[in-house]
């Protein structure tokens, strides 16, 4: 399936790098953990890092019931929500044409709040099989207390656009030919370190298998 575009999600400058499928979509948020939701509070935009999780084509964000963004998010405004993946920094043989690889995602929208305690249940679930993947079968549940203090969100895919670029940089053919400096791509790629127990366990733990299994 591909992306539906509008004015909003029409990509303009760089069409190039514009991706049409929506299992791009997909791949991109699947593959980051952190989101920025942007709103308009008080006539001023506000973009902070949100946590999510996806399932199928909605997207659910989450946070604290006192979270500005969030309650603002919900009364109906519309909101931008992006993703950014950087996969390495391009060097170019001129300063004009140094660049990134990434891979991004922004979706517009109007964000529903949850509130059917089902759905809000998983939802919840979403989001941390999302982060923490095992984890919600593995922990004890969210009480009632817990699930009032957390508010949830959840976002259509509908209307969204992806931008990758990857591979060299897109030097000038003079450039290219004089030959004076070193060009190529610095990659970045992110590894999970060695998992670090809480100095509050007591006894002997072995590191549960859904935690390893992400290294």
């Amino acid at each position: 399936m591909t992306l539906s575009p509008t004015d909003r999600s029409t990509i303009k400058r760089g069409r190039i790098r514009a991706v049409t499928e929506r299992e791009a979509l997909h791949a991109v948020l699947d593959a980051a953990l952190v989101c920025h939701l942007a709103v308009v509070v008080d006539d001023a935009p506000l973009v902070l890092p949100t946590g999510y999780g996806r399932d199928g084509d909605t997207l659910y964000l989450h946070g604290s019931t006192g979270a500005r963004s969030l309650r603002e998010a919900a009364t109906g405004v519309p909101v931008c929500v992006g993703v950014t993946i950087l996969d390495g920094v391009v060097y170019a043989r001129s300063v004009f044409d140094n660049s990134m690889n990434y891979r991004a995602a922004v979706i517009h929208g109007t964000a529903v709040p949850v509130t059917d305690p089902d759905t809000k249940l998983h939802a919840l679930r979403v989001l941390t099989e999302h982060m923490a993947p095992g984890s919600w079968d593995y922990a004890r549940q969210p009480t009632q207390k817990e699930l009032a203090a957390t508010a949830v969100l959840s976002l259509d895919l509908a209307e969204a656009s992806v931008k990758i670029r990857s591979g060299p940089p897109g030097d000038e053919p003079e450039d290219i030919a004089a030959n004076a400096v070193w060009a190529g791509v610095l990659p970045l790629r992110t590894v999970w370190g060695e998992p670090e127990p809480d100095p509050a366990l007591v006894g002997d733990w072995d590191v549960p298998p859904h935690v390893t299994a992400r290294r």
